[in-house]
C-alpha cells in the first residue's frame, strides 16, 4: 500500500473514531427529530467522519421531536391539506374564504417538506443519513459474512457481496424507515411496512448503486483485493458508503419533494 494512502486511511480512521465518540457522548440528552436518529447519527460518523459530526452538530442536534401523528398525516392523509380552517372569520366573503383555504393547503404542503426551520437541502441531507444508516449496518455485516462463509456467486465473491449486502441493507433500511415513521404495535403492520417500502426502496437502491460501483473499481484496481480482515477493506468501505450517500441524495430529494418520504 502506498504511504500516502496509508496516511490518509489512518487519519480518516482517527477522525471517524473521534467523531463517533463525540456523538455518542453528546446525543443521549438531545432531541434529534426521531428516536431512530440516535442510532443513525453515530453510524453516519463511522463512515463520514468529521463531515458526519459537522452535519449532526448543525443539522441534527436539537431538532424538535416528530410525533407519530405527524408522520401518519404525511403518509396517509394528504387529502386533509385541502380541508377548510375552522378559524376563518365568518364575516369574510366566499372568495376570501376560498383563498384562505388555498393558502392553508400551501402551508400544510410546505410543512410536509420540513417540520423544522432548516433549509430544504439540509432536511434532505438528514433524510439521506437515515437511509444510509440502514445501508451501513447491512453492508458492514454482509461483507464479513460473505468472507467468513466463503460465499461465491458465478465464481465471484463480489457478486456474493452484492446480493448479501443488498438484502441486509434492505432489511435494515426498511426497519429504520418503519420505526422512523413512528409506527407502534397498535398500527397496522401491513400498512406500516407498505409505507416504509414505498419511502425507502428507491433511495436505498440509489445508495447501493453508488456503493457497489466503488466496490467494483476496488476489485479491478487493487491486487490483492482488500478483505474484511484488513484495515484497507474498511477504509474502502467508508469511501463506498460516502459515494452511496451522494448517489442517494438526489433520490431522497425527489421522494421528499413528492411527499413520499418525510423531510427531517
Amino acid at each position: 500500500m502506498p504511504i500516502w494512502l496509508q496516511s490518509v486511511m489512518y487519519l480518516w480512521f482517527a477522525l471517524s473514531i473521534i467523531s463517533f465518540i463525540t456523538v455518542i457522548v453528546d446525543i443521549p440528552g438531545k432531541s434529534v427529530g426521531m428516536p431512530i436518529m440516535k442510532i443513525v447519527w453515530p453510524l453516519t460518523t463511522l463512515y463520514m467522519g468529521i463531515a458526519g459530526l459537522y452535519a449532526y452538530w448543525n443539522f441534527g442536534r436539537n431538532t424538535p421531536m416528530m410525533h407519530h401523528g405527524q408522520e401518519s398525516r404525511r403518509h396517509g392523509h394528504h387529502d386533509a391539506h385541502h380541508e377548510p380552517s375552522e378559524s376563518m372569520h365568518h364575516h369574510r366573503s366566499v372568495d376570501t374564504r376560498t383563498n384562505n383555504v388555498n393558502l392553508g393547503g400551501q402551508r400544510n404542503h410546505h410543512a410536509q417538506d420540513s417540520h423544522s426551520s432548516k433549509p430544504f437541502w439540509q432536511s434532505v441531507f438528514v433524510s439521506s443519513t437515515h437511509c444510509g444508516g440502514g445501508c451501513t449496518l447491512g453492508d458492514a455485516i454482509g461483507g464479513p459474512l460473505v468472507f467468513s462463509l466463503g460465499l461465491v456467486v458465478a465464481g465471484s465473491s463480489l457478486f456474493a457481496d452484492y446480493i448479501v449486502e443488498f438484502l441486509l441493507a434492505y432489511i435494515f433500511g426498511i426497519a429504520f424507515q418503519y420505526f422512523g415513521m413512528g409506527f407502534s404495535n397498535l398500527e397496522s403492520l401491513a400498512k406500516g411496512l407498505k409505507n416504509a417500502v414505498k419511502a425507502d426502496t428507491f433511495s436505498l437502491t440509489a445508495y447501493e448503486v453508488g456503493m457497489f460501483g466503488w466496490m467494483a473499481l476496488v476489485h479491478v484496481f487493487f491486487v490483492p483485493i482488500p478483505q474484511p480482515n484488513h484495515l484497507l477493506y474498511w477504509f474502502m468501505m467508508q469511501v463506498a458508503m460516502m459515494i452511496g450517500f451522494l448517489t442517494s441524495y438526489p433520490a431522497n430529494w425527489v421522494l421528499v419533494r413528492m411527499g413520499i418520504k418525510h423531510a427531517m
